[in-house]
């Protein structure tokens, strides 16, 4: 029986210094471990206060805000209303050209109208009253100054159209002149509020 002891305790004793070994292995590494952590985190105070990001919060009192708001309210009101002011003028001018260039040209257009039927009316009437008047080689004459008359209007007539067209033109480019005009003006409203 006692040897038996003496075995057991002979190969606890084996195995108790196997354990202790194995434990003094872990707590070196547990130290080699510690020590990296270590240096690894031994720059962790300084980076600390390199990356804090400190918030200041200042609070202002609601009067306070109420006043702000309303200086400025009081400072930017007027130039908000004297641009306005400019633009409604500027609008109105506009429009009062656009009438005036459509009545100059509905008038050009009546007298593009009226001058052209106007002159054949008269050529009919100075044509039959000089074909009453006069012998037979006056009027060959006549017609050859007809046919003159004739080209005369012709050129007239292009050129009247030539002038409405331009009208046409100047009254379409004031109308986008007001609309690009508009779109500015509310541009700059929305950037102000």
């Amino acid at each position: 029986m006692a040897t038996t002891i003496t075995t057991t305790t002979s190969n606890n004793a084996a195995t108790y210094g196997d354990c202790v070994a194995a434990l003094r292995t872990s707590l070196s590494f547990l130290e080699s471990s510690v020590s990296t952590l270590g240096t690894g985190i031994a720059d962790y105070p300084r980076l600390i206060n390199v990356l804090k990001s400190v918030r200041h919060y200042e609070l202002i009192p609601q009067p306070a805000l109420v006043a702000a708001e309303a200086s400025l309210r009081d400072e930017i009101g007027p130039a908000i209303t004297t641009l306005l002011d400019r633009a409604d003028a500027h609008i109105e001018r506009a429009e009062r050209r656009i009438e005036a260039l459509r009545a100059r040209s509905e008038l050009q257009q009546g007298r593009l109208h009226s001058s052209s039927n106007a002159p054949a009316s008269s050529r009919t009437i100075s044509n039959s009253n000089y074909n009453n008047n006069n012998n037979n080689n006056n009027k060959g004459k006549s017609k050859a100054g007809a046919g003159a008359g004739r080209r005369r209007t012709e050129t007239e007539g292009k050129l009247k159209a030539r002038q409405r067209e331009a009208l046409q033109y100047s009254v379409e480019r004031l109308e986008l002149e007001v609309l690009q005009k508009e779109r500015e003006l509310r541009k700059r409203l929305d950037a102000a509020t």
